[in-house]
């Protein structure tokens, strides 16, 4: 049985300080049911001026001195794990919340939805917990007769800027390694998909987190700019476009230099070699490109196959795809849900309409889905040459771009022709061919045989304007840590 959820009971203010407040300006904005297209609620919607005080309490609560601060890495952690089992606790209230707002399926049978994103947030907040109590310096051998040491120590005041494709994941993708290294956070969500953040403000508060660290605003791309030019904030950490990803670094340097880390978009390659098996082709590539509605930075969007299989393989992809389940999170048995809005439903189409004009073949789909909320239907084109629009540019949409080759020098040179470098995913039945492939492949992921496969404990970013810096893992946590070396002359004779 779904659990329901009461959208008059929904959080929807603004969490600054451990507390819940309305915007200073008092303006609101709607949050839209993708798949009915009917609002969900109204939320308050944070401006400059709420930046502000979310950044003087996140400053405040990284002092020398502040209960933050004085805790040990070990209560971090304790913190940081009764916060995970908060949100499992309301893990099926949660699921239901983000399969509102967000429009993705929930979940079942082994299908993606909600509930594996809740999956995922539980087993990367507590991986990172994990390290709260691990954050190790080192003592260095100097010439002469001097002790030096590196400490590690956190980088401050964080601003994190997360999409609306995996809300409550790419919280957790931040707020992880920014708890478990001891700084203090202001987040700015996306205005499509506000409202699992906020209800997390709840379990922050409830798991004992002293007030301003961590601080949640929900609103446009002004407060996002506000908070990444503030000069209060040492770090901006940013999920998004490329296109803004530019803006983002603009805005950290024109300001106080601070750090920035970048996940951004992606057009990632498959290449499928002439030893492949079809059916784990098919499986790889409907996972590459039709997860999440291809919402994706790392959707499979240029599937290059070897022209000896290609008509056996788009045979087999068209069929497989003919059976995407496309309908509500509260309708049984679905694979696809709704693009996340009236614009990126019009943009989507956009690319179709596009591709067909430029003369791809459109071998499926291609058309809305029904009548009312922003369903397309999954789509493939065939023929599809590398300067087409649908060629280079990201969709983020359920929209599968086949392209043929001929050698393996060629398909890794047309799979690296691209200015992303996000992901990329091989399919051969040949390691060693595999390897060498993914060794080549000018990406920061590399998957062989599989495509779209995540774990707490690998790192993941991108090449070239894909970003730089890397969630997840250890690697993870260096984002939000700066290195501070002490030396000091010792007495007595050097041993």
């Amino acid at each position: 049985m779904t659990t329901t959820v009461d959208t008059s009971k929904l959080e929807t203010r603004l969490f600054i300080n451990n507390e819940f407040v309305n915007s200073v300006a008092g303006k609101t904005f709607e949050t839209v049911n993708p798949a009915t297209e009917e609002v969900v609620c109204s939320v308050q919607e944070a401006g400059p001026e709420d930046v502000d005080k979310a950044v003087a309490a996140a400053k405040a609560a990284f002092e020398v001195g502040s209960p933050w601060r004085n805790l040990n890495g070990s209560d971090r952690r304790d913190l940081m794990l009764k916060l995970a089992d908060l949100i499992e606790r309301d893990r099926a209230f949660l699921e239901v919340l983000e399969a509102l707002d967000n429009g993705k399926p929930i979940g079942t049978d082994g299908r993606y939805g909600t509930s594996v994103d809740l999956h995922l947030t539980l087993q990367y907040l507590r991986y990172a917990a994990g390290h709260a109590d691990k954050m190790l310096g080192s003592q260095i051998p100097v010439d002469g007769n001097l002790f030096a040491y590196a400490r590690k120590e956190p980088v401050g005041v964080c601003g994190a800027i997360i999409p609306w494709n995996f809300p409550i994941l790419m919280f957790a993708w931040k707020v992880g390694p920014i708890l478990a290294t001891g700084c203090t956070v202001v987040f700015k969500t996306s205005e499509k998909t506000p409202l699992s953040a906020l209800h997390i403000g709840k379990l922050i508060k409830e798991a004992g987190f002293p007030p301003g660290v961590v601080n949640i605003l929900s609103g446009y791309g002004s407060a996002g700019e506000a908070l990444a030019r503030h000069m209060d904030v040492d770090k901006i950490a940013f999920t998004g476009s490329t296109a803004v990803g530019h803006k983002i670094e603009q805005y950290a340097t024109e300001s106080n230099m601070k750090k920035v880390t970048l996940e951004l978009g992606g057009k990632s390659p498959m290449i499928i070699f002439d030893d492949a098996n079809i059916e784990t082709a098919v499986n790889t590539a409907r996972a590459g490109l039709f997860l999440n509605q291809g919402q994706v930075c790392t959707a499979s969007s240029r599937i290059f196959v070897h022209e000896s299989i290609h008509d056996k393989f788009v045979a087999a992809m068209v069929q497989n795809a003919q059976g995407i389940n496309v309908g509500g999170y509260d309708e049984k048995d679905i694979d696809q849900g709704p693009q996340v809005d009236k614009i990126q439903f019009l943009k989507v189409l956009g690319y179709i309409e596009k591709g067909i004009e430029e003369g791809a073949t459109l071998r499926l789909g291609g058309h809305r889905h029904g009548n009312k909320g922003y369903f397309i239907e999954p789509t493939i084109f065939t023929d599809v040459e590398d300067d087409m629009v649908i060629a280079k540019e990201e969709i983020f949409g359920p929209v599968m771009s086949i392209f043929k080759f001929k050698t393996d020098e060629e398909a890794i040179t047309r799979a690296n022709a691209t200015k992303y470098g996000l992901a990329a995913s091989v399919v051969s039945e040949n390691g060693a061919r595999a390897i060498s492939t993914a060794h080549q492949l000018r990406a920061g992921t590399v998957w062989i045989n599989t495509h779209n496969s995540f774990d707490a404990a690998v790192p993941f970013g991108g090449y070239k304007e894909s970003g730089h810096g890397r969630e997840l893992g250890f690697e993870a946590m260096e984002n939000y840590l700066e290195t501070k070396t002490v030396m000091m002359p010792l007495t007595g004779p050097k041993v």
